[in-house]
């Protein structure tokens, strides 16, 4: 949520607070309608490169639905842990004149692939419409800057309620019921979804996340500790430490990094962070397209066994398939610093950043 609006927010409660202690009328529904005010027109879908699961949609032909448009980029966990909100919210309010689009603007390269894309929104169970947004011309025209984003619209064509990020979900579905009623729906009664996010979509454990997101690029990491530093572009053997300062990664093997991703050029290289958080993930997949790549992690030397993330098993095996995000670690309480390395048995995966819940 962009800081303007949070200002609003913030006096609008003040204001509201301090009527009630006067003995005033205000209610806290009056500040949720100065909040959904309308903060611009809906700008054109015109630069979306392709359209998934619908023809081309346009502003002039939403007119008269209440529209929410969500930016998100399949890998990112971010958006993944919004997800089951946005999956029930379609379905909730379909019959009732909500429209839900999703702009896939990728964030990398691999994102760009519309296989990709469409091998994403069969897995992640997306029926509703997606616009492609490969030159990032939809990104623009909203002026949005992360991902997620939400935007909601109503069905004049103006934005009443934007959200940037995870949470508010139920600040977001008062904005679709107002707005739906506004559009003249009945029976959109007052009940919220109840959503149940599991693996990837589950909510982060905010209270322990104690890492950022981390990229393996070398236009965007930080705290690389393999002696020597990076060698951009060129094939190089890196080695590892024995030991990590909290947050930082290291590789070990015949590795090369380039400007997004870092590729091993030979079997049994190795990855190594050292993290706090119940969930670490590892943005992956093959360099080449139907190639498979095995793995096998382990945390803090051992078998993760009870730690083990939905894409290993307790002995820590895994295989990269797919260009995506994989879970490799949900450790158990107590949630502590821990040092996790992955090894891959077969040359030829590419690593792109670590994510953490």
């Amino acid at each position: 949520m962009s800081e303007e609006l949070n200002r609003d927010r913030r006096s609008i409660l003040a204001s509201t607070l301090m009527t009630i202690a006067a003995g005033g009328m205000a209610t806290i529904g009056s500040a949720r309608a100065q909040i959904f005010s309308v903060k611009g027109r809906m700008p054109s879908l015109d630069g979306a490169t392709g359209w998934l699961n619908s023809p081309a949609l346009t502003v002039a032909g939403l007119r008269g639905k209440v529209v929410l448009v969500e930016f998100w980029t399949y890998s990112c966990i971010n958006w993944l842990r919004t997800l089951p909100y946005v999956r029930a919210w379609a379905e909730k309010y379909k019959d009732r004149g909500l429209v839900v689009i999703g702009v896939h603007t990728p964030e990398f390269e691999f994102e760009k692939k519309i296989e990709n894309i469409r091998w994403a929104m069969k897995d992640m169970r997306i029926d509703y419409p997606i616009a492609v947004d490969n030159d990032y011309a939809v990104w623009r025209a909203f002026r949005n800057n992360s991902w997620p984003a939400f935007y909601f619209v109503d069905a004049k064509g103006n934005i009443r309620h934007q959200r940037n990020g995870e949470g508010e979900y139920d600040l977001s579905e008062r904005a679709i019921q107002k707005l739906l009623s506004e559009a003249g729906a009945s029976g959109i009664g007052r009940d919220l979804v109840s959503v149940d996010g599991r693996g990837v979509e589950a909510a982060a454990d905010w209270g322990n996340l104690r890492s950022p997101e981390n990229y393996v690029g070398y236009e965007r990491t930080q705290n690389f500790s393999s002696p020597g530093g990076v060698l951009p572009e060129k094939r190089r053997v890196y080695a590892a430490p024995a030991r990590l300062s909290l947050n930082h990664w290291a590789l070990s093997g015949d590795w090369t990094v380039g400007k997004q991703a870092t590729m091993l050029n030979r079997a049994n290289g190795r990855i190594a962070c050292r993290f706090h958080a119940r969930d670490l993930h590892l943005v992956m997949g093959p360099a080449v397209r139907g190639y498979s790549v095995r793995f096998r992690i382990l945390i803090d030397g051992q078998a993760p066994r009870a730690a083990r993330g939905g894409d290993v098993d307790e002995q820590g095996n895994g295989t990269v398939i797919e260009q995506r995000m994989y879970q490799l670690i949900r450790q158990p309480k107590p949630i502590a610093a821990r040092q996790v390395e992955i090894e891959f048995l077969d040359s030829g995966v590419e690593a792109f950043s670590f994510t953490f819940g």
